[in-house]
């Protein structure tokens, strides 16, 4: 049977009556509901690194699901409707690509590249915020403080470097990753308060990313591809320990640590 949005909004709008609908789904507000609206999103992401079409598939419909139940909650409150969602968002991006869909008199801008668009569109927000009476000038404005602080730290970079204020290539970052590195030690040596502590690997993150974008990694690509490989290899510790007769928590640490290398090598064999 075919479903359509329409489907989907008779469903959402059934589990929020408050008479014979779902009670969880009756209880949960904006603030409950944006947990999962960011779990999901990661889910769909997961699903795409580890090429799972199929799962994909249905990560997006819950993503979809989390978008039509904030705009049910929206509408019972007054505020907006999905087809008001709809609406703005083929609104944004029409008016956001002056060179691919033309002005009122037929007219197309012209675009170099990507990062001619990435400029543009840029330009665009700024102007928006602008009219909408935004007074915040700054080259970081509109950097939402909503976003994971890696993924925020990117953006910050990334508008900054718009200026003009960044490095040039990587190898002044490892120097400054380095002496951030050094600052951290410092402050251990000296029994330094745990905020200090804080404060200091605060700034060895921030440079980590700074790294991936100048040598071209994407950062939350390389941390997931660091967990996997964690993951992988602890998961074969554990094996080779249950092999032996003990699972892993009664080995000692030098034990584990055998473990750990010999799981190491497998992996770099690709025998994992």
């Amino acid at each position: 049977m075919s479903r359509g949005i329409g489907d989907l909004l008779r469903i959402m709008a059934a589990l929020r009556d408050p008479k014979a609908g779902c009670p969880w789904d009756v209880e949960q507000n904006f603030d409950t509901i944006a947990p999962y609206t960011i779990e999901e999103a990661y889910e769909v992401a997961d699903a795409i690194d580890r090429r799972d079409f199929a799962g994909l598939r249905d990560e997006l419909g819950d993503l979809l699901l989390q978008v039509v139940f904030h705009a049910r909650m929206a509408e019972e409150a007054g505020h907006f409707r999905f087809d008001d969602v709809v609406a703005a968002i083929c609104d944004k991006m029409t008016r956001r690509h002056p060179h691919v869909f033309p002005d009122a008199n037929g007219n197309l801008l012209s675009v170099a590249d990507s990062e001619a668009q990435t400029s543009a569109w840029e330009e665009h927000k700024r102007r928006e915020r602008a009219a909408g009476g935004d007074s915040d000038s700054s080259a970081l404005a509109g950097v939402s403080r909503g976003l994971p602080e890696w993924q925020r730290a990117l953006k910050l970079q990334k508008r900054a470097s718009r200026v003009g204020f960044d490095w040039r290539s990587p190898g002044p970052v490892l120097d400054k990753l380095y002496e951030e590195l050094d600052e951290v030690r410092h402050e251990l040596d000296a029994g330094a308060s745990p905020a200090r502590i804080a404060d200091e690997i605060g700034d060895v993150l921030f440079v980590g990313v700074n790294l991936a974008r100048l040598t071209g990694v994407d950062y939350s690509q390389a941390l997931r591809g660091a967990n996997a490989k964690f993951e992988r290899r602890f998961r074969r510790m554990e094996a080779l320990a249950a092999a032996d007769g003990a699972p892993l928590q009664e080995k000692s640490l030098a034990e584990q640590e055998a473990y750990w290398n010999r799981a190491k090598a497998e992996d770099k064999a690709g025998q994992l």
